[in-house]
């Protein structure tokens, strides 16, 4: 199983729910969706899933973002209440705690004991698990792939590692155009785990806002011969200022449909991207993320649909 860790922004949230729309989710593939706001989004998205029978995992107290804040203010009431309704008509949603150092989430396994899972990746946290969750039946304990984790969180294991090699600038992927993704999806069983997570093609650090990039990147995995997982960073030439994004988004894009004219990746995320290309059309960075998350699901998810 795959469990792919997606901060809850609003084009992850749409790559999400458009893989449920266009049929290519596959039922190896467990979403975490981090809520980082409250929206009508988020909503749409867990209804998506609930509707067409796809489990998705939810975390109950995120870190990072304004959803709890955003929950206590009387102007998103009937946003509060529909996600509450939502979540009650969806019988496919995993509950999961983040551990923290010293919290005391009795309530959380009172109210989810059906249906938990717990992310461990402090190991001031690993008291919390030995505590509260050693003794009852959590589906699944995301862990580093560290001693320290493994030797004390021993059932249901999955291992959650960041894949994706975060650069401070995006010009910076010229040097580094094509690299090791990952090779979790070969030998998680083999390394004791039930499944493998990942945050994507995005990476672990969270930015709450965007901004006009000197260059554009594109971020493409693919499969190389062994079956290890690589990617392929497509960045635009003219990038000595923020001016003309949609003609930097041309350039990037030029080099991936080239490419992808040897390496035939057939994804709904590609031909979209070929569509864009021949039209000439710049859909904004936000749907160039998503479109780069979609593709990474759909082409991991056939891999693991062929086991």
């Amino acid at each position: 199983m795959y469990f792919p860790y997606l901060r809850g922004k609003q084009y992850e949230l749409i790559a999400l729910r458009e893989l449920v729309e266009k049929g290519v989710m596959s039922n190896r593939i467990t979403p975490i969706i981090e809520p980082v706001k409250l929206s009508s989004t988020l909503i749409k998205t867990i209804e998506k899933y609930g509707v067409n029978c796809k489990q998705l995992a939810i975390i109950t107290n995120p870190k990072v973002g304004s959803f709890s804040i955003d929950a206590k203010e009387k102007k998103n009431q009937k946003l509060k209440e529909g996600l509450s309704e939502i979540l009650k008509q969806n019988n496919y949603i995993l509950y999961i705690n983040l551990l923290k150092p010293n919290s005391k989430p009795e309530k959380f396994i009172e109210r989810y004991a059906h249906n938990m899972g717990t992310i461990c990746d402090d190991k001031d946290a690993i008291s919390v698990y030995g505590a509260y969750f050693a003794e009852t039946d959590v589906k699944y304990n995301l862990i580093p792939d560290e001693s320290g984790f493994r030797r004390r969180i021993r059932k249901n294991r999955v291992v959650l590692e960041d894949k994706f090699n975060k650069l401070d600038r995006n010009n910076d992927y010229i040097e580094v155009d094509d690299e090791p993704f990952s090779e979790d999806h070969l030998y998680y069983q083999e390394d004791g785990y039930v499944g493998f997570a990942d945050y994507s093609v995005v990476g672990k650090e969270y930015n709450e806002t965007g901004f006009a990039p000197y260059a554009v990147a594109i971020h493409i995995v693919y499969f190389d011969k062994d079956d290890s997982m690589r990617i392929k960073h497509f960045v635009s030439d003219s990038n000595d200022d923020v001016s003309d994004t949609a003609g930097k988004f041309q350039e990037a894009l030029s080099k991936l449909v080239a490419w992808n004219e040897e390496k035939q990746l057939d994804t709904v995320a590609m031909k979209e991207f070929e569509d864009l290309y021949h039209r000439e059309a710049y859909p904004g960075l936000g749907t160039v993320k998503k479109l780069s998350i979609m593709h990474h699901l759909e082409l991991i998810g056939k891999y693991l649909d062929k086991e």
